[in-house]
C-alpha cells in the first residue's frame, strides 16, 4: 500500500482468523486460542493471544522470562500475585501489565475459586531488552483515559489515540485500546504506518478496512509503506442489536528470531536452555508460600 499524497495511508484487513475452542485441561473450564505461537514473524511483535474460563485451579505458580503477558479481565475477578511481592484482584474491563524480563514467579487464580474469564496477550521484547527488571502494572477500567465521539469511544490502555496516551509502561512501541462502536457508527482509528494491528472483536459485529468481521474473529492489517509514516484503520458497525467491542492492539515488528521453551520466549536454544537452568538453580527468586486474598 502507498501513500494518498492528500492525507494518512488507508490500511486494509490483510487476513481474518476465527479462534480454535480448544475444550477444557487441567488448568482450566474452558480455552480458545485466538493469536498461535506457529508463525511469530505473521504476528510480530505478539505472540500469542489466548481466552481462558476458570475457577479451580487455575494458573498456579509459575515462571516467565523475556516477554510481556498483558491480561485483561473480561468477566469474574482474577486473583494475582507473584515473588516480587505484588498481589491484588482485578474485576472486569481491568488489565495486568507484567514483564517477565530476566524472571518472574506469579500466578493467576479466579479469586475465591469462583469464575475467571480472561483473554492474555504475550508481547514479544527485543533482544536488548529480554532480560530487564520484572514489573507489574494494574491498569484499572476505571482511571484509563478514553476518547468519547459520537457513537464511539476509545478507551485507552497503551500508547496514543489522538491526544490521549495510555498509562503502561513499555520496553517497545506498543499501542492497545478497547474500542466500542454504537450500531451505524464508524471511525478512523490512527495507526503508526510501521506498526502491524489486530482487532479482536469481542462483541457484535464489526467491519474492519472493508472486511467484515464477528465476535470471536481476528483481523490483521499489516504494516504499510508510507513516506509520511501515517495511517488509518477504518473501523465500523452495521446496524444491528448489540454495541461492537473490539481489542484493538497495534506494536513494530521487532524482525528478531523467536523461540519459545514453555513459559520462556528467547532469542536462541541456548537462551531458552539457560533460562530453565536459572529458574532450577533459583535465580528468579523462590516460589512463593503466599496465603490466598
Amino acid at each position: 500500500m502507498t501513500a494518498d499524497l492528500k492525507g494518512p495511508a488507508r490500511r486494509k484487513a490483510d487476513r481474518v482468523e476465527t479462534k480454535r475452542m480448544l475444550g477444557p485441561d487441567a488448568q482450566v473450564d474452558d480455552k480458545a486460542l485466538i493469536i498461535g505461537p506457529d508463525h511469530p514473524a505473521r504476528t510480530d511483535p505478539f505472540l500469542v493471544l489466548s481466552e481462558d474460563w476458570f475457577s479451580a485451579p487455575g494458573f498456579e505458580w509459575h515462571p516467565h522470562r523475556g516477554v510481556e503477558t498483558v491480561t485483561t479481565v473480561l468477566d469474574g475477578v482474577l486473583e494475582h500475585g507473584d515473588n516480587a511481592g505484588h498481589a491484588g484482584a482485578l474485576e472486569p474491563g481491568d488489565v495486568q501489565w507484567m514483564t517477565a524480563g530476566r524472571g518472574i514467579i506469579h500466578r493467576e487464580l479466579a479469586y475465591r475459586n469462583e469464575h475467571a474469564h480472561t483473554l492474555q496477550l504475550w508481547v514479544n521484547l527485543p533482544a536488548a531488552a529480554k532480560l530487564v527488571g520484572t514489573r507489574y502494572q494494574d491498569i484499572r477500567a476505571a482511571g484509563r483515559p478514553a476518547a468519547v465521539a459520537a457513537g464511539t469511544r476509545i478507551d485507552v490502555i497503551s500508547g496514543p489515540a489522538g491526544e490521549l496516551t495510555g498509562p503502561a509502561l513499555n520496553h517497545w512501541p506498543i499501542s492497545g485500546a478497547i474500542v466500542t462502536v454504537e450500531p451505524g457508527a464508524a471511525l478512523d482509528y490512527d495507526i503508526p504506518a510501521r506498526h502491524r494491528a489486530f482487532g479482536y472483536v469481542l462483541s457484535g459485529r464489526a467491519v474492519i478496512a472493508g472486511r467484515p468481521v464477528r465476535a470471536g474473529q481476528v483481523a490483521w492489517s499489516d504494516p504499510v509503506d508510507v513516506a509520511g509514516g501515517d495511517s488509518v484503520l477504518q473501523l465500523s458497525a452495521p446496524g444491528q442489536d448489540d454495541v461492537t467491542r473490539i481489542m484493538l492492539y497495534s506494536g513494530q515488528p521487532i524482525g528478531e528470531p523467536v523461540v519459545l521453551g514453555g513459559p520462556f520466549v528467547m532469542n536462541s536454544e541456548a537462551e531458552i536452555e539457560a533460562a530453565f537452568a536459572d529458574f532450577r538453580r533459583g535465580r528468579f527468586g523462590d516460589v512463593p508460600t503466599a496465603m490466598r486474598l
